[in-house]
């Protein structure tokens, strides 16, 4: 029997056929009918349909019956309408913990705030908070109830978006404690870049936590595999570890998020630009959380350019946003076509623009600034005067390094 949940496969021939029909009653040329094809086509293949792992119960549940199994997961582990947990319920496996990380297990949270344990109000299995503000290894009652740690959560692909994070917490626990290890896997929305500055581990923080850049380009499934092999988890140990893999993914691939991954990435643009404008987290700047566009806008009361007018309010995902209540002056980033946000990678352009329109105030940053870019060099070159293309032209050789050392541990052809 075939597994419900695998994607289906969209014939296309039909609107082929029309194409072609409309084109030649148009009389068109042939050049004319191919570039048609091409604009048509081209996007279609970009968005080819993507089988996630999680919807691969074939392949999983085999390996998992008979095991307690804990899961890592949120509000973005969902196969159409359904969560993975309940998938796995369904599927007769046996869940006995679950484990909440940034934004907590519903994916309601403000970033950063402390998640408390609980237990889901559906299943009433148990949550493991691991943004509880104490420690980030679950407690030894907690491991010693469990033979698997499972993690299904669509990442977005940023050294600073701290999903990852909390995997590699998790495999750290696993290694600990013996423990098995399985990633299903999902696409990198920004799998199709490479860029920025790579970590500076003395900089390793709850915002960075392996030796690679802004955009690694990764899915979690191959981070994994890499932070396994490169020796990159605590003492140097290695969990066993499964990847479930995704079906009809290629790092060349459009994967347009179906669930906003958290309350201030809510659409596209927000993702592509989150590499260049995440920055403003560390400076009084507002980014536009507390707006309807977080990450594509940017401003402050006191910069004296700009052509767009904001004001932050309080709501669910930004209950304390900065610059609250008052009414910023910057720029609104939403009109770059998609292509062009995903070409510039990470773009110190808009940071540079807040800052000299500001008149390059001397409390501009917070010490936050280099755990986000990842070593101590940026700031100084911003306050010397330095260009977006010298900054993005410093980590190009780190760049070119990361991606021969990472080769090994891709899952998924890179076009």
């Amino acid at each position: 029997m075939s597994d419900p949940f695998e994607a289906r496969t969209i014939d296309f021939s039909a609107y082929l056929y029309k194409l072609i029909y409309i084109s030649c009653d148009m009389k068109l040329n042939t050049p004319i009918i191919y570039m048609l094809l091409l604009l048509v086509f081209l996007p279609v293949a970009l968005c080819a349909q993507v089988t996630v792992g999680a919807a691969r119960t074939s392949v999983y549940v085999p390996m998992l019956k008979g095991k307690r199994i804990a899961l890592l997961s949120n509000h973005t582990g969902m196969v159409g309408d359904k969560h993975t947990l309940d998938i796995m319920l369904d599927n007769g496996l046996n869940v006995t913990t679950l484990f909440s990380p940034e934004h907590g297990f519903r994916g309601n949270a403000d970033a950063g705030e402390h998640i408390a344990n609980g237990k889901d109000a559906k299943t009433g299995i148990p949550i493991a908070s691991l943004y509880n503000g104490k420690t980030r290894m679950p407690a030894k009652s907690v491991m010693d109830n469990i033979d698997v740690i499972v993690t299904d959560i669509q990442d977005v692909g940023l050294r600073f978006y701290t999903y990852y994070c909390t995997m590699i917490d998790l495999m750290n626990a696993a290694a600990a404690y013996g423990k098995e290890f399985v990633v299903l896997d999902r696409p990198n929305p920004n799998g199709m870049s490479v860029d920025g500055p790579v970590l500076d581990m003395k900089y390793a923080s709850g915002v960075g936590r392996l030796p690679i850049p802004t955009l690694h380009g990764m899915t979690l499934g191959e981070l994994a595999l890499m932070a396994n092999g490169e020796g990159w988890l605590k003492n140097g140990a290695k969990v066993p570890l499964e990847v479930v893999e995704c079906e009809g993914y290629t790092h060349a691939t459009r994967y347009k998020l179906p669930i906003a991954p958290s309350p201030n990435l809510p659409d596209m643009k927000a993702v592509y630009m989150y590499p260049s404008t995440c920055y403003f987290e560390a400076t009084d700047v507002s980014l536009g959380r507390g707006t309807d566009t977080p990450f594509t806008i940017y401003g402050h009361p006191a910069m004296k350019e700009g052509d767009y007018y904001f004001t932050p309010a309080s709501r669910p995902g930004a209950k304390t946003p900065p610059q609250l209540g008052k009414r910023c002056r910057g720029r609104n980033l939403r009109s770059i076509p998609e292509e062009q946000m995903i070409a510039q990678g990470v773009n110190f352009e808009y940071i540079i623009d807040a800052y000299r329109a500001m008149g390059k105030p001397a409390k501009f940053f917070t010490s936050f600034f280099e755990l986000l870019a990842g070593n101590g060099k940026i700031r100084a070159m911003i306050e010397r005067g330095a260009s977006a293309q010298e900054i993005k032209a410093s980590w190009a050789d780190d760049v070119k390094a990361f991606k021969a050392r990472r080769k090994p541990y891709l899952l998924y052809p890179e076009s």
